[in-house]
């Protein structure tokens, strides 16, 4: 089932989050620019924070008792221009269900609520720009992402329905 996120699975979205960061980020090994950011952004009082943000809308896959990945837009992030759609800030999938079609549903969702007009940005060695190509992104761009004192290369994907 997929709904909007309520304020009791802010902490376990704190704990996915960091769940699915370490294993995207930190495949060199763990270092203290990763653990700080992460462990500084994925908490469960800032996800509070984001329910209550009228820009943003996050909906969560929930199977059983778990939440199984969950999507955060930012309706107000713009990539370049209005043309390109709103942001999905985030698509965090457990990492033992990615490719069991949680991401899938998710952006189906979204489409169905938001609109088809979206982009995101993934850095360049995350296995999922394949994942996002499938589904129908097409590369648009280069965003560099600031991490401690290193900038982190991203493509920009913007979905382009057929």
């Amino acid at each position: 089932m997929i709904r909007e996120a309520e304020e009791k699975d802010c902490i376990n979205l704190a704990g996915l989050s960091l769940e699915v960061w370490f294993s995207i980020y930190a495949l060199d090994g763990i270092h203290t620019s990763n653990s700080r950011h992460a462990i500084s952004t994925f908490t469960e009082k800032n996800f509070s924070k984001l329910l209550v943000d009228s820009k943003y809308r996050l909906l969560v896959y929930i199977e059983e008792t778990y939440i199984r990945g969950f999507v955060l837009l930012n309706l107000e992030s713009f990539y370049k221009s209005k043309k390109n759609g709103f942001e999905i800030d985030k698509l965090y999938v457990h990492s033992p269900l990615q490719g069991k079609g949680v991401g899938k549903s998710l952006l189906t969702e979204v489409r169905k609520i938001y609109g088809e007009n979206f982009w995101l940005h993934s850095w360049v060695r995350n296995k999922s720009i394949e994942f996002y190509k499938k589904y129908g992104f097409q590369d648009i761009g280069k965003y560099e992402f600031k991490l401690g004192d290193e900038l982190i290369e991203n493509r920009v994907l913007k979905y382009a329905s057929t």
